[in-house]
């Protein structure tokens, strides 16, 4: 019951939460705290770690070991925790500038570690907690504050980003299919290795309004409408994909996990001494 699920994994006592209505972060959440109770995983073997930015405030309303960290920085203090402590399931939540403008190269260089953190990207195409300014994801032409005529600048495809740099799980998801995202993050969390999910969700307030994009149920039937499986998509003819973006899981692939490899290091150098 979802009433449970709030009493046992938020913190209630910090609710209500400060997202607009129409926001899809809530659904991304949900489907977070879904996947960790479905694999019955203790509260206190799990660390949640955030940036800044909308996205990054679920951390403040969930009851486990949480940080919420400066702009950027959230795999920073991340590959800390799980250097760290191994055994912890560290997950990070961060937006789409958070993770892919000023937290690009951290991104990256995780992905290039295989460290066995997952890392869920709410994607709603914008700067929502600063004012609207476009992303490294706001579809070429769209509009910003801090591009009031249209981005010209060509939109970074966060997946294709992510399997390049070297993650060994990478998926994407959307908040009208929220099972299917609830799916994606429990085989991320399962992955031993840098896992990349990208959720697109939803910012009505400020990317929607700018980009005369309807209401919220508009931006949600947009994402049924134009997302296409894995499966269905790789059977499809280039002319077919034209305005339309691909989900399930994207990539999957066995690599030896960093924190491992740090271990094994640390006994050849004390076979040496």
């Amino acid at each position: 019951m979802p009433s449970e699920l709030v009493k046992e994994y938020f913190r209630t006592q910090n609710l209500a939460h400060i997202w607009c209505p129409g926001c899809g972060n809530g659904i991304v959440t949900r489907a977070i705290v879904k996947a960790i109770d479905a694999l019955g995983l203790n509260k206190d073997d799990v660390c949640i770690v955030s940036g800044i930015g909308c996205s990054s405030r679920a951390p403040g309303y969930l009851d486990f070991n949480t940080l919420h960290t400066t702009h950027g920085r959230a795999l920073a203090f991340a590959t800390g925790v799980k250097l760290a402590n191994p055994k912890l399931n560290v997950i990070v939540i961060t937006g789409d500038g958070d993770s892919s403008a000023i937290g690009g190269n951290h991104l990256i260089h995780a992905c290039r570690r295989n460290i066995d953190i997952t890392t869920i990207v709410f994607n709603n195409n914008t700067y929502g907690m600063t004012g609207g300014q476009f992303s490294p994801t706001t579809p070429t032409g769209d509009k910003g504050t801090t591009a009031p005529y249209g981005s010209i600048d060509p939109n970074f495809d966060l997946c294709n980003l992510a399997q390049a740099a070297g993650a060994s799980y990478v998926a994407r998801g959307t908040v009208y299919a929220a099972n299917a995202l609830e799916k994606n993050i429990k085989e991320a969390i399962q992955n031993k290795g840098f896992s990349f999910v990208e959720a697109m969700s939803t910012c009505p307030t400020y990317y929607g309004r700018k980009n005369k994009k309807g209401t919220a149920v508009d931006m949600v039937e947009y994402l049924r409408d134009h997302a296409i499986m894995k499966a269905a998509w790789d059977k499809l003819p280039d002319e077919k994909k034209e305005g339309k973006f691909v989900v399930g899981k994207l990539h999957h692939i066995e690599r030896p996990e960093y924190t491992e490899q740090y271990d094994k290091l640390i006994e050849r150098v004390r076979k040496v001494d």
